[in-house]
């Protein structure tokens, strides 16, 4: 990775916010605050914080027009990912997903065991690239929301937006690794 890549691979990101809850609005919004707090702490900038009831097609839609948006590198949602029947977001998200990263939710478990136990049964999480940008979703619990930012999001979004970015335009500058060699796997 030459100098160039480095600095996009650790610059400052633009997200887009969204909370998803239909028992409280933006003023009483602990999850959507505390995103934001920890990205402007790392350096990142919010581009957009809405808030929205939790209903299927307008959480479906909202999610789609900011991965529509040049200004919105990731896009982070808080709340409805439950067991509730109201908890829609993984089921209005996940269908946008071109390719989903299974290994975030596994390790959002693995370290919410460590934390809560057995509680975190119930919570789930869903990331994934939709159109080139990667897109988390989250618990509305501050201290999920935390730990998932804090642990995992912080340290892999900007490599994620990096390798998701890479248009077939750029194939005559395959992807390398750190020293400069290209993956075992040619690229794919």
């Amino acid at each position: 990775m030459d100098e160039t890549d480095a600095d996009a691979a650790t610059g400052t990101l633009c997200t887009g916010v969204i909370t998803i809850a239909s028992d409280r609005g933006l003023e009483e919004d602990a999850a959507g605050e505390t995103v934001t707090d920890l990205l402007e702490a790392d350096g990142h900038e919010v581009a957009v914080r809405e808030h929205v009831n939790s209903d299927h097609d307008t959480v479906q839609s909202i999610v789609s027009r900011l991965l529509d948006r040049d200004d919105v590198d990731i896009v982070i949602t808080a709340g409805a990912t439950g067991v509730e029947p109201g908890d829609i977001t993984i089921e209005a998200v996940e269908p946008l997903l071109k390719k989903e990263l299974a290994a975030f939710s596994e390790l959002v478990t693995v370290l919410g065991y460590e934390r809560v136990g057995t509680a975190v049964v119930g919570a789930r999480t869903l990331a994934g690239v939709a159109d080139g940008t990667p897109v988390f979703c989250l618990p509305g619990h501050v201290d999920a929301v935390q730990l998932a930012i804090e642990e995992i999001v912080l340290e892999e979004a900007p490599s994620l937006v990096e390798r998701a970015g890479y248009e077939a335009s750029d194939a005559d500058e395959e992807p390398t690794d750190a020293n400069g060699a290209e993956p075992a796997d040619g690229g794919a």
